[in-house]
């Protein structure tokens, strides 16, 4: 069995303000901790045998771990476009949008529609790439989007829209 893995559909190249400022502070902070881990792996390498040296391999790898970060960020930075305004529409569902949506028990979820590269900051951040991104993308108060999940067919009302900040539903 090869270890052939098929390339990875481009995500959108849309980003917050705030998640680009993020993303620009990580990079500034990884070159600085490769500064550090640097002198590390000298200070390692010149205690001897590197084949049996822990410390060397372990920053060996930490070293390449922080550089792969750093291709990744330094490449895709520049393909970024930072969406700062809200649309001039703020009664249907864009990029950016806060949106609190209810099931048929009553149980609400907010969400936010942000870039692939922002979803890992909060648990209520969803990607414009994801299905129920994409499910929601032009809808309107009290509009009603069906999504498949793992556990079935999932149906959802949107209940409230924001821009600035979560709604609170009315």
């Amino acid at each position: 069995m090869g270890r052939y893995r098929p390339p990875v559909a481009k995500s959108s190249p849309y980003i917050t303000a705030n998640g680009y400022a993020t993303l620009d502070q990580e990079l500034k902070s990884l070159w600085k901790r490769r500064t550090e881990v640097t002198k590390a792996l000298s200070a390692a390498a010149a205690e001897g045998d590197r084949s049996e040296n822990a410390e060397y391999i372990y920053r060996k790898k930490e070293l390449a771990g922080i550089d792969r970060r750093i291709r990744y960020l330094q490449k895709r930075l520049p393909e970024l476009s930072i969406v700062e305004q809200a649309p001039a529409n703020k009664e249907q569902v864009f990029f950016g949008a806060w949106v609190v949506l209810e099931d048929p028990h009553g149980e609400q979820f907010t969400h936010r529609i942000v870039g692939s590269d922002e979803i890992g900051e909060d648990n209520r951040y969803i990607s414009l790439d994801g299905p129920l991104a994409r499910a929601l993308l032009k809808k309107h108060l009290d509009d009603e989007i069906a999504i498949k999940t793992p556990a079935g067919r999932r149906e959802l009302t949107v209940i409230a829209i924001g821009y600035a900040e979560p709604p609170i539903p009315k």
